[in-house]
């Protein structure tokens, strides 16, 4: 494998991605992790190693986690069985507690441990810590599923100023000290408008945002808010795919620069987006420049 790049290759793949790096210096990124990227350890292996390289280039990471398929194999080696209404895990006291452990416990101190084993510096958090993610009740049929009220960004910013990767799994609290379970992607979201991200990116298992959902080809590599409305209106958006647009809806109307949804199967698919002209996934914008075609969406990837 070696052989197959020259020096002279590979000096002009980091010439190329030098006024992408130079762009981000400095500027916030947050990448919601989960589903299919976690499920083996090449993959992990491979976010792990993008995420260290952004740090150590000097961009400000932070990792948002979840870890549905996690909590459902620790639910059912206890004999307990999951629930689900509408795509959200029906959370009942036990449940949850065992959500808890999953998420702040196993999960987030092991990608902790694989980020420093990589050489990045990174600390665990969740978010009940700091009251940073406050929540109240969803819907009462649900239990402890939990719809995010307010956002105390101050830990994760004070950790990034340490010179840390803050690692931040789904959990929230109310004032009462009851725990919720939420949504990675939407606790990604509102993270990402707290901090006032420059990127948020949504990592998934397909492609990005399909015409055809049966057609991995018929990718839409950029298209910008009111497109994104239009298509959801026309059904073109559909299912579970919906939540995650609008998230990012959300994101973008609050502070972020851009949000991205990627498929996090594919090898790097971070430092593509980042550092490429072509990208990766579907870009949302909050006005597409009209005189920029889609294929030159990575150009206008770092604007």
């Amino acid at each position: 494998m070696n052989g197959i790049f020259s020096n002279t290759d590979r000096a002009e793949v980091l010439t190329q991605a030098l006024p992408y790096i130079k762009k981000f210096n400095g500027k916030t990124i947050v990448i919601k992790y989960g589903g299919n990227a976690m499920l083996t350890e090449e993959l992990q292996h491979q976010v792990m190693q993008d995420i260290v390289l952004l740090h150590l280039v000097g961009i400000k990471v932070v990792l948002v986690h979840g870890g549905g398929p996690e909590i459902t194999g620790m639910l059912k080696r206890l004999g307990k069985k999951s629930q689900f209404v509408n795509g959200l895990r029906v959370t009942d006291r036990e449940t949850v507690e065992i959500a808890q452990m999953v998420l702040a416990g196993k999960i987030n101190k092991n990608l902790v441990s694989f980020l420093e084993a990589l050489g990045g510096d990174a600390i665990g958090l969740s978010g009940m810590d700091g009251r940073m993610l406050m929540a109240k009740v969803k819907d009462e049929s649900l239990g402890y599923v939990g719809e995010i009220t307010k956002v105390n960004p101050g830990p994760i910013i004070d950790i990034m100023q340490k010179g840390y990767i803050p690692v931040v799994s789904s959990l929230g609290c109310d004032k009462e000290g009851n725990v919720y379970n939420i949504n990675a992607d939407t606790a990604a979201a509102k993270i990402a408008s707290a901090l006032h991200a420059q990127r948020l990116i949504l990592m998934t298992n397909i492609p990005g945002l399909l015409r055809d959902k049966d057609d991995p080809s018929s990718l839409i590599p950029q298209l910008d808010l009111d497109e994104t409305e239009s298509l959801i209106k026309t059904g073109i958006i559909s299912g579970g795919m919906i939540p995650k647009i609008e998230c990012c809806i959300s994101a973008l109307k609050n502070n972020v620069s851009k949000a991205i949804i990627m498929d996090g199967r594919i090898p790097h698919s971070v430092l593509i987006e980042l550092f490429t002209d072509s990208g990766a996934g579907t870009m949302i914008t909050k006005k597409k420049k009209a005189a920029k075609s889609a294929a030159l969406k990575g150009n206008e990837n770092h604007d």
